[in-house]
């Protein structure tokens, strides 16, 4: 049985790595009691909370955090009519975080989410080893036997391709979780005493034209490089689908990743997830999802960007529009989500506008 770590347990770094560079993005409903055993490691950095569901109550964060909290009324303040690309009560609403951050970098995580220990029972420093994911390179045209060759004690392997060594930069870094797995509800009905017990220690790069099921709850971004493509999509209240808003921008930012010649890690770092959330609610959000994505992966698979698409947010509004063309014969719901994707982009390049009025690549098309 695997338990979290106490806060006794987690030790402060003494420097902390990129504390200007990069704002900790947290969806809530609640008050964020969880922020106590995680303060060694996030209180020097600033947190943007998204508040969910009701904007009257109030929420409440431990004393010592640099924080600004966002509920419903502000999003629609901001965005105005833009505001409807927003998912309401559903955790998608976290990419609201991502939109008006100026930061650099991003690392978001649930207020379920606790401080995990290693195999020696050291306490774990998530955000610090998706830092070292994030800043050194990835390899995603030629798999390394030995994982993440950057890793210390780590290299590249024999017959491992010179000309392919220096890889490429790292735009995602997606991390795992002990006790409770990511499973969908099919999965927890049949197996609703599993718990994930294995420490893994390793971190690989998800090769070129591989899709993967990228979970939110823990997870990096350098927002540079691919903040435009996070939009965790149309979930929620008023929408025929829930769950499933961190794997449309896992399929959306793997593609685009691709595309540009950009990266995705996955593996370490570890969080302990204290809560399984109810499997038969979880049906209900995700049932039509399980059947549409037989055709969304498929059609993920199958798409092609133009060399033209340079930038994000180029290859993002390609996106929308085969989105529109391909899927929407599958549901009218992805019609709506084009439109949204769409809507998503103006918004992010109104609060985002680019550096001198012009709009520089991401990373060199493919």
């Amino acid at each position: 049985m695997v338990e979290p770590a106490t806060a006794s347990q987690a030790a402060a770094p003494a420097m902390p790595k990129l504390k200007d560079e990069l704002d900790i993005v947290i969806p809530t409903i609640r008050n964020l009691d969880f922020l106590e055993m995680w303060r060694p490691f996030l209180q020097p950095y600033h947190l943007i909370i998204v508040q969910d569901g009701d904007p009257s109550k109030t929420i409440k964060v431990p004393p010592g955090f640099d924080y600004e909290l966002y509920n419903r009324n502000d999003i629609n303040k901001i965005l105005g009519p833009k505001a409807s690309c927003i998912s309401f009560k559903d955790s998608a609403c976290r990419c609201f975080g991502y939109m008006v951050s100026k930061k650099k970098y991003i690392f978001t995580i649930d207020d379920d989410c606790f401080v995990a220990k290693d195999p020696s029972g050291k306490a774990v420093n998530a955000l610090e080893q998706h830092i070292k994911n994030i800043l050194s390179p990835s390899t995603p045209f030629f798999f390394n036997t030995l994982y993440d060759p950057f890793r210390e004690g780590a290299d590249f392997v024999r017959g491992y391709p010179f000309s392919l060594r220096e890889g490429v930069p790292t735009a995602v870094s997606h991390g795992l979780w002990l006790n409770i797995p990511d499973y969908d509800a099919p999965t927890q009905l049949v197996k609703p005493l599993e718990r994930n017990t294995r420490f893994v220690d390793a971190v690989l790069t998800i090769p070129k034209g591989t899709l993967f099921p990228m979970c939110g709850m823990n997870l990096a971004f350098d927002r540079d490089l691919i903040g435009p493509a996070m939009y965790f999509g149309l979930m929620g209240d008023g929408q025929p689908i829930g769950r499933y808003d961190d794997m449309w921008a896992g399929w959306c930012i793997k593609v685009i990743c691709d595309h540009l010649g950009l990266g995705v890690k996955t593996g370490l770092p570890y969080i302990y997830h204290s809560k399984a959330s109810n499997p038969f609610v979880n049906l209900r959000k995700e049932y039509k999802g399980i059947f549409w994505q037989e055709e969304i992966i498929p059609f993920f698979q199958q798409v092609v960007l133009p060399k033209d698409c340079t930038t994000v947010q180029k290859c993002y509004i390609e996106l929308a529009k085969q989105v529109k063309e391909k899927l929407s014969k599958v549901d009218p719901y992805f019609d709506k989500l084009a439109d949204a994707m769409v809507t998503w982009i103006k918004a992010w390049d109104e609060l985002n506008p680019p550096a001198g009025g012009s709009s520089a690549p991401n990373g060199k098309a493919a």
